[in-house]
């Protein structure tokens, strides 16, 4: 199955699992993958803003019903709470439309809001402006990321295997050094 044939079967579906996961890079890859034509782009940012969005909300909520005792049982969640606690009395409305983009943040923030009471209706509009704001960024770079190659190198064509690689091995190496700084501290 050739490179074109596998993004063109799987890719929707690898951006569904991936940005409900975290999925910074898949949304990249998902965007350049749609700048080569394997994909359509609306369709790219569409189903990545469902599933963050629809990520956010669960975690809200599951945060509403059980975030103290979760936190409690997890004692490495609890300990990164600090600093999301420490943002959201200062910067409530910027916190929830920009946990996304803190890098490790994304899965205690929603928790934290949930149990810290922030009103549903208010995390709901702020999450789905939030999830717009980030799927935009994260496909539209990595679209223009295929234009901008493209104007520079040509026909990239012949370098594509390799750019998706490097573009996945880049994203797995920042999610490395990330957990192995947040082990150290």
């Amino acid at each position: 199955m050739s490179l074109e044939e596998l993004i063109s079967t799987y890719g929707y579906f690898a951006i569904a699992i991936g940005t409900f996961l975290e999925g910074e890079t898949v949304l990249f890859l998902g965007g350049f993958s749609a700048h080569r034509g394997y994909l359509d782009l609306s369709w790219v940012l569409v189903i990545a803003f469902v599933a963050t969005s629809l990520n956010g909300q669960i975690l809200y909520y599951l945060g509403e019903l059980k975030g103290e005792r979760f936190l409690e049982k997890n004692p490495g969640l609890k300990n990164r709470s600090g600093k999301a606690l420490a943002l959201l009395s200062r910067h409530r409305i910027l916190l929830i439309l920009g946990f996304r983009f803190l890098y490790g943040m994304r899965t205690v923030t929603p928790l934290l809001l949930g149990a810290g009471k922030v009103p549903p209706i208010q995390f709901l509009i702020l999450n789905l402006l939030g999830a717009f704001i980030w799927t935009t960024t994260f496909g539209v770079m990595g679209y223009l990321f295929g234009h901008t190659l493209e104007r520079v190198i040509g026909d990239i064509q012949h370098y594509e295997t390799w750019l998706f690689a490097g573009i996945a091995i880049t994203g797995a190496v920042a999610w490395l050094i990330h957990i192995v700084a947040r082990r150290r501290r």
